[in-house]
């Protein structure tokens, strides 16, 4: 699926893309009676209005001691959620997008940005659907193996291109294989990231996990097989995600689970959306 969207996507995502770079021109303009351009693309790219945990259900995270980005891989919650995080960006599924949207699930992104090149409209189509686009470096190295200066190159030039492509500075990181050290915190710090967020489950979806088979769920701790409030569960964009999906979807329902917005329930200091 490489290479191909529908011509519908494909033709909106440019649409919006182009004309959101031409917001400032159409803002000029002194004759026009309805509603300016800008608002218009303001109220179609807005994010979702995602339903907000309610006080006193969750702990939020907190900062650092050292000053440094914190390390989070769950959140403090009484609620039955879980957050559904999907990493990379290599594969292309058009149903999944059309899913996201008809399903109003929340998700984070977590680009590679690499593989926005000839493809950078798929991700216009998710942030369209609901989906915020976070850090996951230019070229998924492992983190540690570099220097402080390859580190910052790669989380600094995919914020760079994200910013550029979707109208938002990521503010969160996640190093690839879950991966870092005090110099990914350093590197990440020097380029406007607040909070490096890992995972505390993972869906093997499309491929092979260790002792849970094809499309597998294991817990990063190896306590149990189910989810547990506050869970922060691992995906990857795979061919076939769509279906996959829709499995994950049928699990946390079935197990009395709800997907929500991780953003939310994290600080603005951290890089979240919720207060404080």
């Amino acid at each position: 699926m490489r290479g191909k969207m529908p011509v519908v996507a494909t033709v909106a995502a440019g649409v919006l893309g182009v004309a959101a770079a031409a917001v400032p021109a159409v803002g000029a303009q002194a004759e026009d009676t309805g509603p300016s351009m800008a608002a218009q693309l303001g109220a179609v790219l807005a994010d979702q209005a995602w339903a907000r945990p309610k006080p006193g259900s969750w702990t939020p995270p907190k900062a650092a001691p050292d000053g440094l980005p914190v390390v989070i891989n769950s959140i403090d919650t009484t609620d039955k959620v879980v957050f559904l995080t999907i990493d990379d960006g290599y594969e292309y599924d058009n149903d999944f997008v059309n899913l996201v949207r008809r399903e109003k699930v929340p998700i984070l992104t977590f680009l590679t940005t690499t593989y926005t090149r000839g493809e950078g409209q798929y991700f216009w189509a998710m942030r369209n659907a609901g989906s915020k686009i976070e850090n996951h470096t230019i070229s998924h190295p492992n983190m540690p193996t570099l220097s402080l200066a390859g580190q910052q190159h790669e989380i600094c030039g995919a914020s760079d291109t994200i910013a550029a492509q979707y109208g938002y500075r990521p503010q969160i990181f996640r190093p690839p294989f879950g991966a870092y050290n005090t110099a990914t915190r350093q590197a990440a710090k020097a380029c406007g990231i607040k909070s490096i967020l890992i995972w505390s489950a993972e869906f093997y979806n499309g491929t092979t996990g260790p002792g849970v088979g094809y499309n597998g769920f294991a817990r990063g701790t190896g306590s149990g097989k189910g989810f547990q409030p506050g869970d922060i569960v691992l995906m990857h964009y795979r061919k076939g995600l769509a279906q996959q999906f829709q499995t994950i979807l049928g699990w946390i329902r079935q197990q009395g689970f709800r997907p929500a917005a991780v953003q939310n329930y994290i600080p603005a200091s951290l890089g979240g959306d919720a207060p404080g």
